[in-house]
Protein backbone atom coordinates (compact mmCIF):
# COMPACT_ATOMS: atom_id res chain seq x y z
CA UNK A 1 0.00 0.00 0.00
CA UNK A 2 2.58 2.48 0.79
CA UNK A 3 4.30 1.67 -2.29
CA UNK A 4 1.06 2.48 -4.13
CA UNK A 5 0.93 5.75 -2.20
CA UNK A 6 4.74 6.67 -3.38
CA UNK A 7 3.96 5.92 -6.83
CA UNK A 8 0.79 7.93 -6.85
CA UNK A 9 2.71 11.12 -4.80
CA UNK A 10 5.43 10.60 -7.39
CA UNK A 11 2.70 10.89 -10.30
CA UNK A 12 1.33 13.83 -8.64
CA UNK A 13 4.66 15.57 -8.17
CA UNK A 14 5.14 14.70 -12.31
CA UNK A 15 1.58 16.20 -13.52
CA UNK A 16 2.35 19.43 -11.60
CA UNK A 17 6.06 19.93 -13.01
CA UNK A 18 4.36 19.02 -16.48
CA UNK A 19 1.29 21.41 -16.47
CA UNK A 20 2.77 24.20 -14.16
CA UNK A 21 1.96 27.09 -15.95
CA UNK A 22 4.39 29.40 -15.08
CA UNK A 23 7.53 27.19 -14.51
CA UNK A 24 6.56 24.04 -16.52
CA UNK A 25 7.86 23.23 -20.31
CA UNK A 26 5.27 25.52 -21.57
CA UNK A 27 4.97 27.88 -18.96
CA UNK A 28 4.90 31.89 -18.96
CA UNK A 29 8.12 32.19 -16.75
CA UNK A 30 9.43 29.56 -18.69
CA UNK A 31 9.33 30.92 -22.33
CA UNK A 32 8.99 34.32 -21.44
CA UNK A 33 10.94 34.96 -17.96
CA UNK A 34 14.83 33.37 -19.18
CA UNK A 35 17.40 35.77 -18.45
CA UNK A 36 15.90 37.66 -16.48
CA UNK A 37 14.59 38.12 -12.02
CA UNK A 38 11.45 35.62 -13.86
CA UNK A 39 13.61 32.88 -14.63
CA UNK A 40 13.17 29.57 -13.57
CA UNK A 41 15.43 27.21 -11.35
CA UNK A 42 18.64 28.64 -10.08
CA UNK A 43 18.56 31.42 -12.22
CA UNK A 44 15.55 33.15 -11.05
CA UNK A 45 12.65 33.70 -8.52
CA UNK A 46 10.58 32.17 -11.24
CA UNK A 47 9.59 28.89 -9.28
CA UNK A 48 9.65 30.69 -5.98
CA UNK A 49 6.76 32.79 -7.06
CA UNK A 50 4.96 29.86 -8.36
CA UNK A 51 5.47 28.23 -5.39
CA UNK A 52 3.86 31.16 -3.56
CA UNK A 53 0.80 30.83 -5.86
CA UNK A 54 0.45 26.97 -5.58
CA UNK A 55 0.72 27.98 -1.48
CA UNK A 56 -2.34 30.71 -1.65
CA UNK A 57 -4.59 28.43 -4.11
CA UNK A 58 -4.09 25.34 -1.84
CA UNK A 59 -5.23 27.35 1.34
CA UNK A 60 -7.76 29.28 -0.11
CA UNK A 61 -9.53 25.94 -1.80
CA UNK A 62 -9.07 23.51 1.58
CA UNK A 63 -10.55 26.48 3.42
CA UNK A 64 -13.43 26.90 1.80
CA UNK A 65 -15.51 23.62 2.49
CA UNK A 66 -14.31 23.23 5.75
CA UNK A 67 -15.54 27.23 6.30
CA UNK A 68 -18.34 26.19 4.43
CA UNK A 69 -19.55 23.23 7.12
CA UNK A 70 -18.81 24.86 9.95
CA UNK A 71 -20.78 28.20 8.91
CA UNK A 72 -24.05 25.50 7.76
CA UNK A 73 -24.24 24.21 11.13
CA UNK A 74 -23.62 27.25 13.26
CA UNK A 75 -26.51 28.71 11.05
CA UNK A 76 -28.44 26.16 12.30
CA UNK A 77 -27.99 26.62 15.28
CA UNK A 78 -28.91 30.10 15.16
CA UNK A 79 -32.35 29.12 14.04
CA UNK A 80 -32.74 26.02 16.52
CA UNK A 81 -35.13 25.93 19.41
CA UNK A 82 -33.01 25.42 21.74
CA UNK A 83 -32.00 28.76 23.29
CA UNK A 84 -28.43 27.51 24.09
CA UNK A 85 -27.57 27.01 20.43
CA UNK A 86 -28.86 29.89 19.58
CA UNK A 87 -26.50 31.93 21.74
CA UNK A 88 -23.71 29.82 21.30
CA UNK A 89 -23.80 30.77 17.77
CA UNK A 90 -24.27 34.17 18.19
CA UNK A 91 -21.38 34.34 20.82
CA UNK A 92 -19.43 32.83 18.17
CA UNK A 93 -20.38 35.36 14.91
CA UNK A 94 -20.38 38.14 17.15
CA UNK A 95 -16.09 37.03 18.20
CA UNK A 96 -14.83 36.37 14.83
CA UNK A 97 -16.37 38.69 12.83
CA UNK A 98 -15.28 41.73 15.13
CA UNK A 99 -12.04 40.37 15.48
CA UNK A 100 -9.33 41.37 12.68
CA UNK A 101 -8.73 38.56 10.56
CA UNK A 102 -4.52 38.52 11.43
CA UNK A 103 -5.57 38.69 15.12
CA UNK A 104 -7.67 35.21 14.81
CA UNK A 105 -5.31 34.25 13.20
CA UNK A 106 -3.04 34.52 15.59
CA UNK A 107 -5.16 33.48 18.66
CA UNK A 108 -5.19 29.97 16.40
CA UNK A 109 -1.87 29.80 15.72
CA UNK A 110 -0.25 30.77 18.91
CA UNK A 111 -3.42 29.76 21.73
CA UNK A 112 -3.34 25.85 20.34
CA UNK A 113 0.71 25.60 20.96
CA UNK A 114 -0.09 26.89 24.30
CA UNK A 115 -2.68 24.86 24.59
CA UNK A 116 -1.34 21.87 23.26
CA UNK A 117 1.67 22.19 25.24
CA UNK A 118 -0.41 22.41 28.46
CA UNK A 119 -1.98 19.25 27.35
CA UNK A 120 1.00 17.60 27.21
CA UNK A 121 2.46 18.84 30.35
CA UNK A 122 0.03 16.89 32.36
CA UNK A 123 1.38 13.39 31.03
CA UNK A 124 4.65 14.34 31.32
CA UNK A 125 6.09 15.80 28.15
CA UNK A 126 8.12 19.22 28.54
CA UNK A 127 9.15 19.20 25.26
CA UNK A 128 8.30 22.52 22.39
CA UNK A 129 5.45 21.84 20.71
CA UNK A 130 5.05 23.60 16.63
CA UNK A 131 1.82 23.84 15.11
CA UNK A 132 2.42 23.56 11.53
CA UNK A 133 1.52 27.13 9.81
CA UNK A 134 -0.61 25.87 7.10
CA UNK A 135 -2.87 24.14 9.39
CA UNK A 136 -3.16 26.56 11.49
CA UNK A 137 -3.72 29.33 9.05
CA UNK A 138 -6.22 27.16 7.35
CA UNK A 139 -7.99 26.66 10.52
CA UNK A 140 -8.00 30.31 11.43
CA UNK A 141 -9.29 31.51 7.78
CA UNK A 142 -12.07 28.76 8.36
CA UNK A 143 -13.77 30.32 11.35
CA UNK A 144 -13.71 33.78 10.50
CA UNK A 145 -15.08 32.80 6.79
CA UNK A 146 -17.84 30.38 8.93
CA UNK A 147 -18.63 33.28 10.86
CA UNK A 148 -19.21 35.36 7.92
CA UNK A 149 -20.75 32.39 6.25
CA UNK A 150 -23.24 31.48 8.77
CA UNK A 151 -24.64 35.21 8.48
CA UNK A 152 -25.81 34.34 4.39
CA UNK A 153 -26.88 31.07 5.33
CA UNK A 154 -29.17 32.35 8.04
CA UNK A 155 -30.52 34.87 5.38
CA UNK A 156 -30.90 32.30 2.98
CA UNK A 157 -32.51 30.31 5.33
CA UNK A 158 -34.90 32.84 6.27
CA UNK A 159 -36.02 33.65 2.70
CA UNK A 160 -37.30 29.48 1.93
CA UNK A 161 -41.05 29.64 2.75
CA UNK A 162 -42.13 27.63 5.77
CA UNK A 163 -44.30 25.80 3.29
CA UNK A 164 -41.04 24.09 1.69
CA UNK A 165 -40.42 22.37 4.88
CA UNK A 166 -44.32 21.43 5.39
CA UNK A 167 -44.81 19.88 1.83
CA UNK A 168 -41.85 17.77 2.67
CA UNK A 169 -43.51 16.50 5.51
CA UNK A 170 -46.68 16.00 3.82
CA UNK A 171 -44.42 13.71 1.16
CA UNK A 172 -43.34 11.58 5.03
CA UNK A 173 -39.94 12.75 3.82
CA UNK A 174 -37.08 12.53 6.87
CA UNK A 175 -36.27 16.19 8.30
CA UNK A 176 -32.77 15.07 6.98
CA UNK A 177 -34.37 14.11 3.73
CA UNK A 178 -36.14 17.35 3.23
CA UNK A 179 -32.88 19.59 3.82
CA UNK A 180 -30.56 17.13 2.05
CA UNK A 181 -33.91 17.37 -1.64
CA UNK A 182 -35.93 20.36 -1.09
CA UNK A 183 -33.95 22.60 1.27
CA UNK A 184 -30.30 22.47 -0.15
CA UNK A 185 -30.71 23.19 -3.74
CA UNK A 186 -32.77 26.53 -2.64
CA UNK A 187 -30.16 27.64 -0.17
CA UNK A 188 -27.53 26.87 -2.96
CA UNK A 189 -29.24 29.00 -5.19
CA UNK A 190 -30.21 32.07 -2.86
CA UNK A 191 -27.02 32.71 -1.25
CA UNK A 192 -24.37 32.19 -3.84
CA UNK A 193 -24.33 35.71 -4.87
CA UNK A 194 -23.30 36.29 -1.28
CA UNK A 195 -20.87 33.29 -0.93
CA UNK A 196 -18.74 34.34 -3.83
CA UNK A 197 -17.91 37.72 -2.62
CA UNK A 198 -16.78 35.85 0.19
CA UNK A 199 -14.57 33.66 -1.58
CA UNK A 200 -13.40 36.69 -3.19
CA UNK A 201 -12.59 37.88 0.28
CA UNK A 202 -11.14 34.99 1.37
CA UNK A 203 -8.52 34.94 -1.75
CA UNK A 204 -7.23 38.37 -0.39
CA UNK A 205 -7.29 37.18 3.15
CA UNK A 206 -4.84 34.44 2.19
CA UNK A 207 -2.45 36.84 2.23
CA UNK A 208 -2.12 36.74 6.15
CA UNK A 209 -0.52 33.13 6.70
CA UNK A 210 2.53 34.75 5.07
CA UNK A 211 2.94 36.32 8.75
CA UNK A 212 3.22 32.90 10.65
CA UNK A 213 6.04 31.90 7.96
CA UNK A 214 3.79 30.46 5.15
CA UNK A 215 5.42 30.49 1.76
CA UNK A 216 2.63 32.14 0.03
CA UNK A 217 2.59 34.81 -2.45
CA UNK A 218 3.03 37.97 -0.66
CA UNK A 219 6.23 35.86 1.65
CA UNK A 220 7.87 34.95 -1.74
CA UNK A 221 7.58 38.40 -3.04
CA UNK A 222 8.83 39.85 -0.32
CA UNK A 223 12.16 37.35 0.21
CA UNK A 224 12.31 37.93 -3.99
CA UNK A 225 12.30 41.99 -3.28
CA UNK A 226 15.03 42.31 -0.38
CA UNK A 227 17.25 40.04 -2.27
CA UNK A 228 16.59 41.87 -5.50
CA UNK A 229 16.19 45.32 -4.76
CA UNK A 230 12.89 45.34 -7.00
CA UNK A 231 10.12 46.20 -5.64
CA UNK A 232 8.04 47.68 -8.36
CA UNK A 233 8.29 44.46 -10.46
CA UNK A 234 7.70 42.00 -7.80
CA UNK A 235 4.59 43.43 -6.09
CA UNK A 236 3.08 44.21 -9.53
CA UNK A 237 3.97 40.44 -10.38
CA UNK A 238 1.82 40.04 -7.29
CA UNK A 239 -1.17 41.94 -8.14
CA UNK A 240 -1.37 39.73 -11.55
CA UNK A 241 -1.48 36.48 -9.46
CA UNK A 242 -4.35 37.75 -7.28
CA UNK A 243 -6.32 39.67 -9.93
CA UNK A 244 -5.75 36.37 -12.09
CA UNK A 245 -7.20 34.44 -9.31
CA UNK A 246 -10.37 36.98 -8.75
CA UNK A 247 -10.55 36.92 -12.57
CA UNK A 248 -10.69 33.32 -13.52
CA UNK A 249 -13.19 33.01 -9.79
CA UNK A 250 -15.26 35.21 -10.95
CA UNK A 251 -15.71 33.43 -14.63
CA UNK A 252 -16.37 30.47 -12.46
CA UNK A 253 -19.15 31.99 -9.98
CA UNK A 254 -20.82 33.43 -13.36
CA UNK A 255 -20.99 30.03 -14.90
CA UNK A 256 -21.98 28.21 -11.28
CA UNK A 257 -24.87 30.74 -10.63
CA UNK A 258 -26.25 30.32 -14.11
CA UNK A 259 -26.26 26.59 -13.39
CA UNK A 260 -27.60 27.00 -9.55
CA UNK A 261 -30.52 29.37 -12.14
CA UNK A 262 -30.99 26.64 -14.26
CA UNK A 263 -34.65 25.17 -13.31
CA UNK A 264 -35.70 29.65 -13.11
CA UNK A 265 -33.92 30.10 -16.83
CA UNK A 266 -36.16 27.00 -18.05
CA UNK A 267 -39.20 28.95 -16.91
Amino acid sequence: MSGLFSALGSLWTWLSIIFDPLCGPAGLFTVFGQNTVLACGDAGWGDELAGGLKVTIAVAVLTLPLGLIIGFFVALAQQSEEKSLRLAAGVFTTIFRGLPELLTLFIIYYGLQILLQSLLAKFGYDGPIEINAFAAGMVALAIVFSAYCSEVLLSAFKAIPKGQYEAGDALGFHRVRTMRLIILPQLVRISLPNLGNLWMNLLKDTSYVSIIGLADIIRQTGIAVRSTKLPFTFYSIACLFYLTLAVISSIGLFYLDRWAKRAEVRR
